[in-house]
């Protein structure tokens, strides 16, 4: 009899000896794309002469500085060495070249060399167009494949997510987790995804778990719990946690509350009863009362503080203090299959916070007297079952999704399965299907009937097998047939550029915006090679762009990391500089930001409203600290700014102002890094070897130096000066936010803030106001820099120099529509880069 466990062992092997390799070869369509008409030729400011005066000097082929000799070159002709021409305009834009100290151009004849450099580079790569060359295999990270189980199997958006459940992904160089180069695969991946394929088919076919699953949702440690907590909670109740949780039977349900404790392990808030609301789907299940019942002699060390030091309390007040006091925050429920919100949340009885301010208690202990007469506050919510299963397979989306057809006999069930295989397969595998596809499918489907001893046990074991083949695992890039080379006239096949097949597109399309697969619209005009069709084309992405699926990923994947939203949660404060800074701020600076950038591409504004917008969005917590009347409760809203220059914009942003600061102060050579390398889209090196990047303490009884002295001190090291000439003043701009956004106007010294700042090529910047009319002055900037991030994220790998023409030609088109998200969207899916490929490399 067939065995799951040789399931697994057999997958395995297949997969790794070479299964991974079948797949279907697809025809060529002819692309649609027109070629752009060239830029207008710019009128040459002399830039050979311009380089003979302040750059061969040092870069020729003698002295080779930085690698780099211009001397060679033919400067009339930039096209012929791209490459080193776009380092050139790289340097030329940042103004870090010449280096502080040497001749060098003013700004307007600097700007005007590099825009006819791009020019001339720009008409070369529209005559022929180059769209780089892409891994062959490209796996599906984390999100894809989580996204692309809940489109396939009609799994519920918001309770069910398996992302967790796989090893985590790695970033290129702290860009993107989808860059298909350091997408790897190993044993531990395969084994994954074969645990969570059982997993999910199981759910979405209505099969139950083979034994009661449990599984526990954490509130983090240092969340205040004193107020309302998600709007899936009721108005009156205070702290808790509301879990979004998919049920996958009918039956009984374990739900347990563990509540938060101390540095002892003592319970906290257990001086006084408090009322402890259960509930699911806002229906009130029970309501259960803690604290308020410890009895006996409390422990000396304990912070109920009128104990006997050294010694421990009586048994009666210790059992009730560690384990007895939340014991009994338990039930057992039925509920029906499918998605549910569990709420957890005490009765709101004093409409205050607690009395006496709680500072952050990291990296320090708890002191022994507080919180026992304060809230009680939810550490966990357990969620165990089923128990006690009711009835059959329930109907739901998924099985209606899955399901479309029933067999009325045994007879006809082999062709039902089929149906239903081929259905769901060709969407797994983003592809048309062949009969070698569904045979292998309908072989598990037998092993699964036989052993489940049921029609869906069958089909929950094919769609096991399914969710684990490569194609739908891989995104496989496949070089076209040697016929269609011929065709379009190709010499040179290993540097052969062609276009993708209206199949290929859907996929690199569907996964750009959605983050997961073509639903069925998408694939129909693929297999009937319509969909690379301009008009048809457009539509779809502006129909793709209509669903909130194109908010989720471009709000959360790319976004979140183009801007390193991820990395607000690592932030680390030190109590004593700033004893009011707690987790409710770090999670609502994340919050503001998500929807700030959520509603510039929902209502397709420009990407310079980003930069210049006079809205963001606040609850109570947030406005509190950004010093906004007028807004309470824990529900976010739009509110409008009274003063755009003090608060305006993404850089004015708590999560930004707080992920390049340092705990104890702010860092304007960590904030001008990351506008350097986020927002004027000017990659900043590392520094070089040797050089000491520590800018040193105060003496012992000195007065300490402000953070500018430091910096001007560190700049006097001929290693340090040309960088810092350019990161620093853009840093200094933003000095009026301390290390967690505040506004201030005196900095960590004591000394009144200075905000101004001017570049080594003598560009002034002073303040956020300044700082955001440097960045509006040259408007297609900012967008250039949208697009860079936005390409590589669609594309799914890195760009190098040769990409440089295609982000300023979608940057060129976008300008006619003020840069709308939707105007650089559709040129990246337009541009010959997202459309075309270039052969793989011979292996």
């Amino acid at each position: 009899m067939f065995r799951r466990r040789s399931l697994r062992r057999a997958s395995i092997v297949a997969l790794l000896a070479g299964g991974w390799s079948a797949a279907l070869a697809f025809s060529v369509h002819t692309s649609a794309w027109q070629a752009a008409p060239a830029p207008p030729r710019a009128t040459s400011a002399a830039p050979q002469a311009v380089f003979s005066q302040y750059c061969i000097t040092c870069h020729n082929q003698r002295l080779r500085t930085a690698g780099l000799a211009l001397d060679t070159l033919d400067a009339t002709n930039p096209g012929a060495n791209a490459g080193v021409w776009e380092r050139v305009i790289e340097k030329l834009r940042a103004g870090a070249m010449p280096p502080p100290g040497r001749p060098r151009p003013d700004p307007a004849t600097a700007h005007a060399v590099a825009r006819w450099l791009e020019t001339e580079i720009d008409r070369a790569w529209t005559a022929n167009p180059k769209p780089g060359r892409i891994n062959a295999v490209h796996r599906l990270n984390r999100t894809e494949y989580n996204n692309a189980i809940r489109d396939l199997l009609a799994l519920d958006r918001r309770s069910v997510n398996v992302r967790s459940l796989l090893p985590g992904d790695d970033t290129a160089d702290g860009s993107f987790d989808n860059l298909a180069d350091v997408l790897t695969i190993s044993t531990a991946h395969l084994e994954r995804y074969l645990s969570v394929a059982r997993q999910v088919t199981r759910l979405a076919t209505g099969l139950p778990p083979t034994s009661p699953a449990v599984e526990t949702f954490e509130v983090p440690l240092h969340v205040v719990q004193d107020d309302r907590q998600s709007e899936d909670l009721p108005f009156g109740s205070r702290g808790g946690i509301a879990v979004r949780h998919h049920f996958p039977v009918d039956g009984e349900y374990l739900i347990k509350v563990r509540l938060r404790r101390q540095y002892q392990d003592y319970l906290m808030g257990m001086g006084w009863p408090q009322q402890l609301d259960l509930r699911l789907d806002g229906r009130l299940l029970k309501r259960l009362t803690v604290g308020g019942g410890a009895k006996g002699r409390p422990a000396g060390a304990s912070y109920a503080g009128d104990g006997e030091p050294g010694f421990a309390g009586d048994p009666e007040w210790e059992t009730y203090m560690q384990v007895g006091g939340d014991a009994h925050l338990q039930i057992r429920v039925p509920i029906e299959a499918g998605p549910h919100t569990v709420g957890v949340s005490f009765v709101r009885e004093l409409w205050e916070p607690e009395g006496l301010p709680q500072p952050l208690q990291r990296g320090r202990v708890l002191t022994n007297d507080e919180l026992y007469m304060g809230y009680a506050s939810v550490g966990s919510v357990q969620l165990a079952g089923p128990y006690q299963i009711a009835g059959s397979a329930k109907d739901s989306a998924s099985r209606r999704a899955i399901f479309v057809c029933h067999p009325q006999s045994t007879s006809d069930e082999r062709g039902c399965a089929a149906r239903i295989l081929a259905r769901m397969s060709r969407r797994a595998y983003r592809r048309p299907i062949t009969k070698a596809d569904v045979d292998t499918l309908l072989d598990f489907f037998d092993n699964g009937r036989t052993e489940g001893g049921s029609f869906d046990a069958g089909i929950q074991f094919a769609l096991e097998r399914m969710l684990v083949d490569p194609d739908f695992l891989l995104r496989i890039h496949r070089d076209p047939p040697a016929a269609s080379e011929s065709a379009q006239g190709d010499t040179s096949p290993a540097t052969a550029v062609y276009p993708l097949s209206d199949v290929e597109l859907a996929s690199r399309l569907s996964f750009f915006l959605w983050s997961s697969i073509p639903d069925e619209r998408l694939l129909d005009l693929a297999e009937r090679r319509q969909l690379s069709s301009p008009q048809i084309l457009e539509h779809e992405v502006r129909r793709m762009l209509a669903d909130s699926r194109a908010i989720d990923t471009l709000v959360d994947d790319f976004a979140a990391q183009w801007l390193n939203l991820r990395r607000v949660g690592e932030v680390v404060v030190h109590p004593d500089v700033y004893p009011a800074f707690d987790d409710n701020l770090l999670e609502a600076f994340t919050r503001e930001t998500e929807l700030f950038v959520g509603s510039t591409i929902r209502e397709d504004r420009s990407v310079l409203d980003l930069l210049r917008a006079n809205y963001t969005f606040v609850n109570e917590r947030l406005a509190r600290h950004y010093g906004i009347p007028g807004v309470y409760g824990s529900r976010f809203r739009r509110v409008l700014l009274a003063d755009p220059d003090q608060r305006g914009g993404l850089l004015a942003h708590g999560s930004i102002l707080a992920t390049t600061s340092y705990p104890d102060r702010t860092s304007p050579v960590l904030r001008g890094k990351w506008l350097l390398n986020n927002i004027f889209g000017l990659p900043v090196p590392p520094p070089p070897p040797g050089v000491d990047t520590n800018l040193g303490e105060a003496k012992p009884g000195a007065r300490p130096p402000s953070i500018r002295e430091r910096l001007a001190q560190h700049r006097r090291d001929p290693g340090c000066a040309s960088c810092h000439a350019v990161i620093d003043p853009l840093g200094f701009a933003l000095e009026n936010f301390d290390a967690i956004g505040g506004w201030r106007t005196v900095d960590e010294s004591g000394k009144a803030v200075d905000a101004n700042g001017a570049t080594a090529n003598g560009v002034t910047v002073a303040g956020l106001s300044g700082l955001r009319a440097v960045l509006l002055e040259e408007p297609d900037q900012f967008p250039r820099t949208v697009t860079q991030k936005l390409l590589a994220f669609a594309l799914g790998r890195r760009l190098d120099y040769d990409d440089r023409p295609a982000v300023r030609t979608i940057v060129r088109g976008a300008a006619a529509h003020d840069y709308r998200w939707s105007s650089i969207i559709l040129g990246v899916v337009e541009s010959p880069t997202f459309l075309m490929r270039q052969r793989s490399e011979p292996r």
